[in-house]
């Protein structure tokens, strides 16, 4: 497989696990409007993981990078990193508003 095949490959997997993580927060949304914080919770967990992933991805291309391995820029590696650090903001604002309805639900 050629070097720009594997670097699209590997923003693939960085916008599954990105796109993972966003469906993942707004489960945990939908379940907190409902009141089912222990659902919420664990879609929170599995947003987390998803998030991982694609952070471990990303620690592996600037390892890379730093060893001396050109990592190239592709427009779709672009893409990929706004997918994971638009869903890092997503998760972070869903966590938050469970708190405010978890609140809510004990007054």
């Amino acid at each position: 497989m050629s070097e720009v095949m594997d670097i699209e490959m590997i923003a693939m997997q960085v916008i599954l696990a990105g796109g993972n993580a966003r469906n993942e927060g707004r489960e945990a949304l939908k379940m907190a409007k409902e009141g089912r914080f222990a659902e919420a919770e664990e879609c929170l967990r599995n947003g987390d993981l998803e998030l991982a992933k694609a952070h471990d991805i990303q620690t592996g291309l600037i390892q890379q990078e730093a060893g001396g391995n050109s990592i190239p820029v592709k427009l779709l590696m672009v893409h990929a990193q706004d997918h994971y650090m638009s869903a890092m903001s997503e998760l972070y604002l869903v966590r938050e508003l469970v708190d405010l309805y978890r609140k809510l639900e004990s007054k």
